[in-house]
This record gives C-alpha cells, structure tokens and sequence, in this order.
C-alpha cells in the first residue's frame, strides 16, 4: 500500500510494529536516510542496535545471497523486544528476495525496512509493496519540512515554546538547507536553549543559524559593495577557476544590490528593510549588510542596478563579442569604485 504526505510523517514517527515492512525511496539519499533513521529509532528504539535488534544488508548482497533477508527476519535476538532487518539501496535485483521474504513474514518476525533512490512506477520492488495487504510503500520528495514536521522535530528536542516570528523564520530557513543541515541547526537551537524556560525567539534562531550558504559569491558581494577594489581581481580569478558562470555571478549580485536597495528606501529605517526580508537575514551577514546599505544609500543603489541591469542585457545579447566575464569584472570594479564616493 502507499503511504503520503502527511500520513508517512505520521507513520515514520509511530510506526505499526505489525505491518510486515516499509519501502522508503525517493531522489534525495539525505532525506531517504533520515525518515529511514526516524521510522527504525521508533521501532526498536534508541538501545535497538547495541542490543543487536538491527540486521543491516546491503542491498547488492541479495542478488548473490537472497536468503540474507529471509533469515534475518526469522533470526531470534538474545535480548527481548521488536527486530528490523534493514536492507540499504536496494534496485530490482534485489526485487526477488525482498518479495519472498515478504510473503514469508509472520508475526513476530522482525520488521523489513528497504530503503532505494527514485523507482519508476514499473519497479519490480515498489510493485512488492504496493500490491502488499500489510506492507507500506512511501516516496520521499524534494519538498522542505511542513510546519508540523518542523513542530515535531521541535518537540523531540525539548522546545515546544516558540514564538511565532520565530516559526516563520524556522519554516524560511527549512527551505534554503539541505535537510542534514536543518536537523543540524534544529539540535544546535536544543543545545543553546538548555536551561533557557523562555520561548524560542527570532534572535535565537538568528544566533544558531548558518550564516551563508554560498561563501565564495559572498566574499565577491561584500568586497564590491564595501569598495575593496584592490581584493577583486584575485577572488574573481578563483571563482573562475572553479567554473562559476559569469550571468550567474551576474544575477547573484543584482540579488545582493535589490537586498540592499529594499532595506536603504524603507520608511522605518534600514534596519526594519533588513528584518523584514523572507527568506529572512541572519546574525553577522545581516549586520554586515546593514552596514552595506546605510553606507550606499538608496540614491546610489539605484545607480547600482542600473548597472548591473545593463551589464546583464548585454551578457545576454546574441550580438555580444566581448568576453563575458570581462564584461562582469568591469562591472564590479565600477560598483566598488562607486562604493567609495
């Protein structure tokens, strides 16, 4: 049978420990692991694996050994409680052995857990589960955490207070990191509240958020826009080196000028532009960028964008013959030279 949505996050954090066993795939190996790592610490628990309640098999083994599975439900542990036998990237080869083993399941027999990448719908082992009486099947997509999955995770780690800004930012921040590194953040926010009885709130989100996820266009951004000209030719030849696209180094900048541009011409202030961006802005990159747009000014941002709006139709032109990252370095250096009048 299939398991969706809302139903397998449910399912993954409670699992039936009668079902004869669940197939989790899905693209993304990060995400497949982690639901895989949730679903098995609630069947038998965080003990489960030093007390040997935890068979793993490599799902290529199967294809030279297809008994493997079949035992390892059927093995006895010597110590009491659930069992899973966990078979790892399995494909179609190992298709066979996993049907058999399922059709030989009995109660009390340690459950299946078989975790793959992306299966077409013609897939010998989707098939398996999905026409199972008593097995579940469920596609993991490359969708961020909902809000309950983020209030779930939250509650786990001991925060069952947050403000409500603070959730928004949460909900923002799942969206622009990879699911290992949100998990990351969310234990790290665990960690830094202990002793803490107050709700969670912006500024600590801010304070255990990641501060960047693109360092290298970064270090490009903030040299143009605090006028360091002497240190743009060098980063500029690195970013080059490791294949950066001149109309993407293009974009990334007349993203950071608009940012800029948002927060200078707010009528509270810069500091209100700031804190109102979504996805939102944290700890030293937002205070270094508040400092970017009061020293700009909106009146020479928009000369900025003019700029960088010119550059970009250029780069695009079926005309142009110029070199296309020479064009963007010449842009840069006069926004940095800008920068400094």
């Amino acid at each position: 049978m299939k398991l969706t949505g809302r139903d397998a996050a449910r399912y993954f954090s409670k699992p039936d420990p009668k079902r004869s066993g669940v197939l989790i795939y899905g693209p993304d190996a990060m995400r497949v692991a982690l639901k895989r790592q949730e679903l098995i610490l609630a069947l038998i628990g965080p003990e489960g694996e030093e007390e040997m309640r935890l068979t793993r098999i490599p799902g290529a083994a199967l294809r030279k050994e297809p008994a493997l599975l079949g035992d390892a439900i059927k093995a006895v542990s010597f110590f009491p409680g659930p069992r899973v036998a966990f078979v790892e990237d399995a494909n179609d080869n190992a298709a066979p052995a996993i049907k058999a083993a399922l059709e030989d399941w009995a109660p009390g027999d340690a459950q299946i857990v078989v975790t793959a990448g992306q299966l077409k719908g013609s897939s010998k082992i989707r098939k398996a589960f999905e026409s199972h009486a008593n097995a579940w099947a469920a596609a993991i997509y490359n969708d961020p955490p909902s809000r309950e999955e983020i209030e779930a995770a939250l509650a786990k780690s001991g925060l069952r207070e947050v403000d409500r800004d603070a959730m928004t930012d949460l909900s923002n921040l799942a969206r622009e990191l990879d699911p290992g590194d949100f998990r990351q953040t969310l234990e790290k926010l665990a960690l830094y509240k202990i002793g803490d009885t107050a709700s969670v709130s912006c500024e600590d989100v801010i304070a255990c958020a990641p501060t960047s996820t693109e360092a290298a266009l970064d270090d490009v951004l903030n040299i143009v826009a605090e006028g360091r000209a002497p240190e743009l030719a060098p980063v500029l030849r690195k970013l080059q080196a490791q294949g950066t696209n001149p109309v993407s180094l293009c974009i990334g900048a007349t993203r950071h000028f608009r940012a800029l541009y948002t927060a200078a011409s707010d009528p509270g202030g810069a500091a209100a532009g700031i804190s109102r961006m979504r996805p939102p802005i944290y700890g030293p990159r937002r205070d270094r960028m508040l400092r970017q747009a009061q020293g700009w000014g909106p009146v020479k941002l928009e000369q900025a964008l003019t700029l960088l709006t010119d550059t970009d139709l250029q780069l695009r032109s079926a005309g142009q013959s110029a070199p296309a990252m020479a064009l963007v370095e010449r842009m840069l250096l006069r926004l940095a030279m800008l920068a400094r009048r």
